[in-house]
């Protein structure tokens, strides 16, 4: 039997499309590598453009079916990793290894932001991406609590940062470990601003593929200062389903699309109450208009998370959700969560470097006088 030509394997493969980009795997660059033996297998390696991709069983799907319809071809297996692309934004020296700044932020307190900027930044590094959470809640940073890290102090390496403390599998800082427990941080403006400035500047982050920013709640001083600071990839915007509730969602997006974020999406919190006790769902603060709202507003709705038992026990005791053997319903649905915004930064990315790419080209085709 005559060994099965790769050539014809990747034009068949530059037939299947990544469904988010509506580019073919071949152009994307996502065929990672490809081996056929004697029997006609063939063995294919796929990086998807994010990690824990929704899209993923589709994709895989797809490459199987186009393969699997070529002459010759006796099996089709498809691994798949991932790539992270950096942001491509202009001025983005100030973290040079930081792939994406997602910043997670609410209209107003109480809503579970912190919550789900942690669950996020753990199931992200539980999908196998590098991670980085920066507390920015300097008048209430409860992140080093919820990761089961009050007791840990900051150190400094020889150059002079500070190193992150690790801890379920992210890298992470917050002013929690820099003041004393009971503390209260009573700063004025320019003095946050310097301390979210030393946060970016004089910590030793490494390289990430994702640095989650859980910004203070409400439209202040530390979301200007990291705007001005750092030019953030994208942001999500944490809501709790009553209506009342989105008219400070509706602040934080405009705040967000003034200072020139993008915002990936929300996430929907506390939208219903799931019963151990008999399974049936509640709708505890009346049924949620939330996707209504989010379509007036040209605003993905990502995720809508149950209010749950398990998740307040488990902060409490520095175990995120997302990591708890006893809570697998909610972790499930944080894993899903975390690829949906990594799909959203994915394709935000992809659609600026595509657009610079066009500016560029048609820039460069006006003759010089």
């Amino acid at each position: 039997m005559a060994a099965l030509d790769k050539e014809l394997l990747l034009q068949t493969l530059a037939k299947v499309q990544e469904p988010d980009l509506g580019q073919d795997l071949v152009s994307l660059g996502m065929v990672d590598g490809i081996e056929v033996d004697d029997s006609g297998a063939v063995q294919v390696r796929l990086n998807l453009i994010a990690p824990a991709d929704p899209a993923a069983d589709e994709i895989v799907a797809a490459t199987v079916d186009a393969l699997d319809a070529i002459d010759g071809v006796t099996e089709v297996s498809v691994t798949h990793g991932f790539e992270v692309k950096p942001s491509a934004l202009p001025n983005a020296e100030r973290l040079a290894n930081v792939a994406n700044v997602i910043g997670v932020g609410a209209g107003k307190g109480g809503v579970g932001k912190t919550t789900v900027a942690v669950n996020l930044a753990v199931a992200l590094a539980k999908a196998g991406a590098r991670v980085g959470l920066l507390d920015a809640d300097v008048y209430g940073p409860s992140v080093p609590i919820m990761l089961g890290a009050t007791d840990a102090a900051a150190l400094v390496d020889s150059n002079q940062k500070i190193l992150p403390i690790e801890a379920h599998g992210i890298r992470f800082m917050s002013m929690g470990l820099l003041v004393k427990k009971d503390d209260a941080v009573v700063w004025r403006g320019p003095m946050i601003g310097r301390a979210v400035s030393q946060f970016i500047d004089d910590v030793a982050w490494g390289e990430l593929d994702y640095l989650i920013v859980d910004l203070p709640p409400g439209t202040g001083d530390v979301v200007l200062s990291l705007s001005q600071t750092i030019p953030m990839s994208g942001s999500l915007v944490v809501a709790t389903p009553q209506d009342v509730a989105f008219a400070d969602v509706t602040r934080a997006i405009r705040m967000f699309r003034m200072l020139k974020v993008d915002v990936l999406g929300l996430v929907e919190n506390m939208a219903y109450f799931l019963c151990p006790d008999n399974g049936k769902r509640y709708a505890i603060f009346g049924e949620s208009r939330t996707a209504r709202h989010c379509a007036q507003h040209d605003v993905k709705l990502l995720s809508s998370l149950p209010l749950d038992m398990a998740v307040s026990p488990n902060a409490d005791r520095g175990q995120p959700v997302a990591t708890a053997e006893d809570a697998a319903e909610q972790a499930a649905l944080y894993a899903e969560m975390a690829g949906r915004v990594a799909k959203a930064q994915a394709v935000l990315n992809h659609r600026r470097t595509h657009t610079a790419d066009k500016h560029k080209d048609f820039f460069s085709a006006i003759p010089a006088h």
